[in-house]
């Protein structure tokens, strides 16, 4: 016997088998996506329906943007890459807001799987890594304009970096530092996302093309949008978003069919979707028990 609740944007499937309740939770797409307007100094939520609103205001250039696993926003305001005068505000799910770390030029945000900050320092060209507790490391110098940061599901790291037509390049490095150039030949990558698969996908401010690229380094266009764009994240269902200067949010499916998700003002710098938290096995259990046993009595 099957069946099946809802808690919190969470499906719940409960298999009865031989007296034993079996439950599995598969997350809903329902994410909040969270852009950074570099002129407009403010954060938008927009809702999956593509309703948009301010999050927060009075940010100083704000460029990079990221959540953590409990959901913490992290902001770097660059300050308009006026040296290190920028900082990285830490927002929490409710609202309170602090600094997490000032004397910065912060472009690029990206968090590892255990939880350590990563970013990148326009101004200088250096990578800093940041413990939970704010303890800053310099990963990786040498960097020429460094703009944006993605990591992939091996937990290898690239850095987008490069002012200019042609100028622009991928440096790819491994979780003990290890680097490599990724691509070379790009135009202001100021914005990249992976896929589920593995597959790098590239933007270019100064152009519409969205590059993807394989695991081993094969070169594609993925689509080509009306207008440049900066900052790309994928939401749980598949689909890419991009966000153009204009403040045109745009959504492409994994197909390449490209449609207009929603518009903010300020010129819209980055993206980052908000996790979707997922319920504790208590709850779980709970809304499992009270699915099975109305299911059981709709039986008698």
């Amino acid at each position: 016997m099957k069946t099946t609740s809802l808690l919190n944007n969470h499906v719940i499937t409960g298999t009865l088998c031989a007296g034993t309740v079996l439950f599995a939770a598969a997350a809903a797409s329902a994410q909040n996506v969270f852009v950074s307007t570099y002129g407009g100094g403010d954060i938008y939520q927009v809702t999956p329906g593509g309703t948009a609103s301010v999050y927060a205001s009075g940010q100083n250039f704000p460029a990079g943007i990221a959540f953590n696993s409990s959901g913490d926003l992290f902001i770097g305001n660059s300050a308009n890459n006026n040296g290190e005068n920028g900082n990285i505000t830490e927002i929490t799910p409710g609202g309170m807001a602090s600094v997490f770390y000032s004397g910065l030029d912060p472009d690029g945000l990206a968090f590892n799987s255990t939880g350590n900050l990563f970013e990148v320092d326009y101004r200088n060209g250096a990578l800093y890594e940041y413990t939970p507790t704010g303890t800053q490391s310099t990963f990786a110098s040498g960097f020429s304009s460094p703009l944006s940061l993605a990591f992939d599901n091996s937990g290898n790291l690239f850095v987008g970096a490069g002012y200019g037509n042609g100028n622009g390049y991928i440096e790819e490095f491994a979780p003990g530092g290890t680097h490599s150039m990724f691509a070379t030949g790009l135009s202001f990558p100021n914005g990249m996302a992976f896929n589920s698969a593995g597959d790098l996908f590239v933007s270019s401010e100064t152009s519409g093309v969205i590059g993807e690229y394989t695991p081993g380094g094969v070169q594609s266009t993925f689509v080509t949008l009306p207008i440049g764009v900066n900052g790309l994240a994928f939401n749980s269902a598949g689909d890419l978003f991009a966000v153009a200067g204009t403040g045109t949010i745009y959504e492409v499916t994994p197909g390449g069919v490209q449609s207009t998700f929603a518009t903010i003002s300020g010129g819209g710098d980055q993206l980052a979707f908000q996790p979707v938290p997922e319920p504790s096995t208590l709850a779980l259990l709970a809304a499992g028990a009270s699915a099975v046993a109305l299911r059981l009595r709709r039986k008698i």
